[in-house]
């Protein structure tokens, strides 16, 4: 919500508003394939230690960037940290769990993502501007790097069989072709989302409306914080489809009260479906792909899943940025809400291809 107003600020245009807000996820997803790799290779500490600094480096550049093209920079390295990081610490966290464990435990995990929603950036840069907010960007990610040394476990690789071993050792894979419908879900709901994270102050501003926006990530944070310790239990039981089906209800309904939006109830309503759709599909998304990967590649299945959010994030502002500068913005979140339908249609399209679900 930040970066785009603050490129806007240096001279960005709309559209390059909405491209640097979805740069650093580009960036990301280029990087995914060499990090999961990495990541089944190498200790989880070292490699994730390497990204907490680049995102330090990050944060440096947007304090003292005097144009578009520095950000530009800066968003570049904030992606490549922010692959390293985001892979390997999902791979460390799910090797320090037991199977029947990790969709639970892999919502907890979710769940600290959630708490890390940008509330504090946007009341940092309300009270005193974009580059405060980026100050204490640059401390947090500095504090990952120092955090994580107190992690006794480092993350070692899995030993492999001697067949996969030598296989794995010959070529460098791109991508787990079994977690392939999983990203492609998750891309589909994180379109508007990250749209919503990227415009929601402007889409407010354009259409008048007299709502707290600054609320909405804290809220949304707070009902997903609810919503994974209340359903804990089910992550490991129910089916990925049950989720698939109430995620994309939830989505829907979120979109539909932002599209129609004219109070703060309103606003809360969506946030909470919000949560309910993307929000939860992240963690039962993840955890499945782990699942479909097994133990030794669980760093490829994580990089999977990432480049389909990576995809997402990309999309969702740029989309976002395309869609607010050449329609009606009443139609912003209607045209979104194509996304929802998509997302089931990729799992149905992937049942009849493998006669099982997508899970």
């Amino acid at each position: 919500p930040l970066i785009t107003g603050f490129s806007g600020s240096l001279g960005a245009s709309a559209a390059l508003m909405g491209t640097i807000g979805g740069l650093m996820n580009l960036c990301a997803l280029f990087c995914r394939p060499f990090v999961g790799n990495l990541a089944d290779r190498l200790s989880k500490y070292k490699v994730s230690f390497a990204g907490g600094l680049l995102q330090t480096i990050a944060c440096l550049g947007y304090i003292f960037a005097v144009s578009p093209a520095m950000i530009v920079a800066a968003r570049i390295v904030n992606g490549v940290g922010f692959a390293c990081c985001s892979v390997c610490m999902s791979t460390w966290m799910s090797n320090m769990l037991p199977k029947e464990k990790i969709g639970s435990g892999m919502g907890l995990y979710g769940t600290m993502n959630a708490l890390a929603m940008p509330a504090i950036g946007i009341r940092v840069y309300q009270t005193i501007g974009h580059r405060a907010a980026f100050v204490l960007a640059m401390i947090f990610a500095l504090l990952t790097s120092v955090i994580i040394q107190f992690v006794k476990d480092k993350g070692l690789p899995v030993e492999q069989g001697s067949r996969e071993k030598s296989s794995s050792s010959r070529r460098l894979q791109l991508c787990d072709r079994k977690v392939i419908p999983i990203a492609l879900i998750i891309m589909l709901f994180s379109i508007p989302y990250c749209a919503t994270q990227s415009f929601l102050v402007t889409y407010t501003e354009t259409r008048q409306i007299n709502v707290a926006v600054s609320w909405f990530f804290p809220l949304y944070a707070i009902a997903l914080l609810v919503l994974r310790l209340s359903l804990k239990s089910l992550f490991d039981r129910l089916p990925f489809k049950v989720f698939l089906l109430a995620g994309s209800a939830c989505a829907a309904a979120g979109i539909l009260f932002l599209a129609f939006m004219r109070n703060n109830m309103e606003m809360l309503l969506a946030a909470i479906f919000m949560a309910g759709g993307y929000g939860i599909m992240c963690s039962v998304c993840q955890s499945t792909a782990i699942l479909l990967a097994g133990e030794a590649r669980r760093g490829l299945a994580n990089s999977t899943y990432y480049i389909g959010l990576d995809l997402g994030m990309t999309l969702g502002p740029v989309i976002g940025g395309f869609l607010i500068g050449i329609v009606d913005i009443h139609w912003f979140y209607p045209l979104l809400l194509v996304t929802v339908p998509a997302a089931i249609l990729v799992c149905w399209f992937s049942n009849l291809k493998k006669r099982r679900g997508c899970a």
